[in-house]
């Protein structure tokens, strides 16, 4: 039960991951901008850019990783399609054999094989010789979108808090709110994917604080005085 729950909740660990991603990133450039002293109308312009810059840079990624993804099951499909066609009782053992190596008897291997094949060979094959199912088939775009859409959902809570917080507290805000909100997306990364909530989370946030720092630090170290 916990393995299927897991699979059925993989896109939400994603999402939550792509969220983490946009978070870390656009508050570590907020902070880095706020540091070097520059003007609030800065600060969000750089926070905006850093959104829009990221989401299509995750999106971009994504869809080009999927799509050779695709592309590589695309191609297994049809050397299978080919040897269906070319050799069906050659392919109608291969089956039955991977079935004799999960622990069935040879004979209701060969059953199991053959009544599968009848419904739909290709299937069949696809799922228990090469791994590749309806569900899991991948989808270059529907990727692309998905994590586009959740780096760009995190990017906007570091961008929300510096564009309505007070100046002076700017900093110390942004900081402190997306640390709380990392910590509680890590603990449910880390729900999902079946690991200890608090060790997940306390990682996620020693990680992102120490990014944000790093990058204030430069910003400091590298901006004009007041």
């Amino acid at each position: 039960m916990r393995k299927l729950q897991l699979k059925s909740t993989s896109w939400l660990r994603a999402a939550v991951l792509g969220a983490n991603d946009g978070i870390v990133s656009t508050s570590s450039l907020v902070l880095g901008v706020a540091a070097s002293h520059a003007s609030h109308g800065s600060v969000l312009v750089a926070g905006i850019a850093g959104l829009v810059a990221g989401a299509m840079s995750m999106g971009t990624g994504e869809y080009v990783s999927v799509h050779a993804q695709a592309d590589t099951e695309n191609a297994a499909l049809n050397q299978e399609r080919e040897e269906l066609k070319n050799d069906d009782v050659g392919e109608h053992r291969e089956l039955a054999a991977i079935y004799i190596r999960r622990g069935l008897n040879p004979t209701l291997a060969k059953q199991v094989a053959q009544e599968l094949m009848a419904r739909d060979a290709l299937d069949a094959h696809a799922h228990d010789e090469l791994g590749i199912s309806k569900t899991t088939r991948a989808r270059p775009l529907q990727a692309a979108v998905a994590s586009a859409c959740s780096f760009a959902g995190g990017a906007a809570l570091p961008i929300l808090v510096a564009a309505t917080a007070p100046e002076s507290y700017l900093i110390s805000l942004v900081f402190g709110i997306s640390i709380l909100c990392l910590a509680a997306s890590g603990g449910l990364a880390a729900y999902v994917g079946g690991a200890g909530v608090v060790r997940g989370s306390i990682r996620v946030t020693f990680w992102s604080a120490l990014a944000m720092g790093v990058t204030a630090g430069i910003g400091s170290l590298l901006g004009t005085s007041p």
